[in-house]
C-alpha cells in the first residue's frame, strides 16, 4: 500500500478512558495555533451522548468542537467522522459524517469496520490535505486485545498515518507506570515503534518524588517520559458526566435530573460555574430537597428516561415541587418529558407511548428524521424578552402545543419552546451560554448571577490549560520533531 501523504499526525492515546486525552489535545491545538501552525483536531470514533452541531448541520462529539475552538478553526464533521450515541446498554446510534447511519447502527459491532474504516481514512486525508498538522485522539486504550481486529480509532489510525504517538496515563488514579508499561507490552512491535513518549497526567505533588520510576520505564521500553502535567481545575466542558454534588455552603441549589441517557450536559456548564449558585446531580427523590429550580436535561432516549423518573419516584416529586412554585426547565428531551405525552410510532427509540409529567400542555411524536441545525432564536416573553440566542437543535419529531400555551422562544418562523408560569421548555441547546438570558433566569429565581462572558471564560480557560501543558512538556521540541518547526 502506498504511504499516505499529507500533513504529519501527532496522536494522543491513553492507557484507558478518562485519562485526560481530550483536554491534552485541546491544549496542544492551542499551543500549535500560537506558533502559527495551521492545526486541526481529529478523533476517528467517539462514544458520547454529548454532541455539538457544525455549520453544515452535522453532529460531532463536543470534545472535538472544543478542540477546534482551541485550534481557531471551524468545527467540521471530518474531525469526528464516527460518533456513537448510546441508546441502551447494548445499542448505540451510529452517526457517520454528522448524520445517522441506519445500516451501520443495525449491524453487529464487529461487522461495522468494513463500512466505517473507509470513512475514517477519507476524513483524515481531507484534514491532512488542508492543514499543516493534525492532532488526533485515540479512544479508551489501544491495548484492548479483544478490539484489535475491529479497531478504527487507535493503532489503526496511527499505522495508517505513520503518527507520532504520545501515550497518556492518569497518575491520580494510581498505577500509572504499570499501566504505561502494560499498554506498551501488549502492543505489537510495529505499533511500539510509533511511540514518541509517555505523559503522566493529573499529578498532585512534587514530581521529584517520582524518581527513579520514569527512568526505569524508559530503560525497559525505550520510550521516554516527556513530562508530568499537574492536576488542573478548569471550567471547560468535560466529555462526559454530570454536575458534581457540591458542598452545602448555603448557596441556592439547582437540581439536574440525572437519568441514564442524559445528553448534551454542556448546556449546564455556564450555570455550573456561576459562583452564586450550585448544581446538584439528582438521581433519587431525596436529592431534590431544598432546590430552587429543577432542570430536565437532554436525553438520547426520552421514553426510557421518562419511565426511569417514574419508576424511582422522581416524577411525582418533580410534579409536587412544580405545583409549589419551584421552577422546572426542560431542554430538548427534558422539554418533551414536561408535556402531556410522548409517542414513538416508528420505533425511533424502541416504540411505545408514555404519559409525560404534565407541566406543559404539549405533545410530542418522535419521527425517524432528526432535526440537526444551528439556530438563532428569539425570546419573546419573560425577563429576557427581546434577546437573541445562538444555539443548536438535535432532536427527533415534533412538539405541538394545546390552545392557550404561551410561546416564549421561536426562530422567527416557528415556536421552539413554551412556558406555563415559571416552568418552560425548549429545543434550543445553548440557552444558558447567552449571558443576558442566563442572568435574567437566575434573577427570576432570586439569585444574583455574575456579569461575565461565558465565551470569554472558555477562551481564557483554554489559554490557561495550554500554559500548564507548555510548562510541563517540551512543546517546542515536540512540534519540531513532528512538523519540523518550533
Amino acid at each position: 500500500m502506498a504511504e499516505p501523504r499529507g500533513a504529519p499526525v501527532l496522536m494522543v492515546q491513553g492507557t484507558g478512558s478518562g485519562v485526560g486525552k481530550s483536554l491534552l489535545v485541546a491544549a496542544l491545538c492551542r499551543l500549535a495555533r500560537r506558533r502559527g501552525v495551521r492545526v486541526a483536531p481529529f478523533k476517528a470514533q467517539n462514544m458520547s451522548n454529548n454532541a455539538a452541531v457544525t455549520a453544515c448541520g452535522g453532529e460531532i462529539g463536543r470534545a472535538q468542537a472544543l478542540q477546534a475552538l482551541a485550534a481557531g478553526v471551524e468545527a467540521e464533521v471530518v474531525m469526528n467522522p464516527i460518533l456513537l450515541k448510546p441508546m441502551a446498554d447494548t445499542r448505540s446510534e451510529v452517526v457517520r459524517l454528522g448524520h445517522t447511519d441506519r445500516l451501520a447502527t443495525d449491524r453487529p459491532w464487529r461487522e461495522r469496520r468494513e463500512i466505517l474504516w473507509p470513512v475514517v481514512t477519507d476524513a483524515i486525508a481531507q484534514l491532512r490535505g488542508r492543514f499543516e498538522l493534525v492532532i488526533a485522539e485515540g479512544a479508551g486504550s489501544p491495548a484492548e486485545t479483544n478490539l484489535r481486529d475491529s479497531d478504527i480509532v487507535n493503532m489503526a489510525v496511527a499505522r495508517h498515518t505513520h503518527a507520532h504517538v504520545l501515550l497518556v496515563a492518569d497518575i491520580d488514579r494510581g498505577g500509572a507506570f504499570a499501566s504505561l508499561f502494560g499498554t506498551w507490552a501488549l502492543l505489537e512491535d510495529a505499533d511500539r515503534t510509533l511511540f514518541r513518549g509517555f505523559v503522566l497526567n493529573r499529578f498532585r505533588g512534587d514530581p521529584s518524588l517520582l524518581a527513579p520510576a520514569p527512568e526505569d520505564l524508559a530503560r525497559r521500553t525505550g520510550v521516554p517520559v516527556l513530562g508530568v502535567v499537574p492536576w488542573v481545575h478548569h471550567h471547560l466542558p468535560e466529555e462526559d458526566g454530570g454536575p458534581a454534588l457540591e458542598g452545602e455552603d448555603g448557596l441556592p441549589v439547582i437540581g439536574v435530573v440525572g437519568y441514564p441517557r442524559a445528553s448534551n450536559l454542556d448546556d449546564l456548564d455556564p450555570l455550573r460555574h456561576e459562583s452564586t449558585v450550585r448544581l446538584r446531580w439528582v438521581r433519587r427523590p431525596s436529592d431534590l430537597a431544598g432546590v430552587v429550580a429543577i432542570v430536565l436535561p437532554g436525553s438520547r432516549n426520552t421514553l426510557d428516561d421518562l419511565r426511569w423518573t417514574k419508576e424511582n419516584g422522581l416524577a411525582d416529586v418533580v410534579r409536587g415541587l412544580a405545583a409549589d412554585g419551584v421552577a422546572v426547565v426542560g431542554l430538548c428531551g427534558g422539554y418533551q418529558m414536561m408535556g402531556a405525552r410522548v409517542t414513538d410510532p416508528d420505533g425511533v427509540e424502541g416504540g411505545g407511548s408514555e404519559e409525560g409529567l404534565g407541566l406543559l400542555d404539549v405533545r410530542t411524536e418522535l419521527a425517524p428524521q432528526k432535526e440537526i441545525r444551528r439556530t438563532r432564536a428569539h425570546v419573546i416573553d419573560g425577563g429576557a424578552a427581546g434577546a437573541t440566542i445562538d444555539g443548536y437543535e438535535i432532536h427527533h419529531g415534533k412538539t405541538v402545543a394545546g390552545p392557550g400555551m404561551r410561546v416564549w422562544l421561536n426562530d422567527g418562523e416557528a415556536p421552539l419552546g413554551y412556558a406555563a408560569g415559571p416552568h418552560w421548555g425548549c429545543y434550543l441547546h445553548g440557552v444558558f451560554t447567552d449571558d443576558a438570558f442566563r442572568q435574567a433566569w437566575l434573577a427570576s429565581l432570586g439569585v444574583d448571577g455574575e456579569s461575565r462572558s461565558w465565551t470569554g471564560v472558555v477562551e481564557r480557560e483554554l489559554d490557561r490549560v495550554a500554559d500548564v501543558v507548555e510548562d510541563a512538556l517540551d512543546v517546542d521540541g515536540l512540534f519540531a520533531s513532528v512538523v519540523g518547526r518550533r
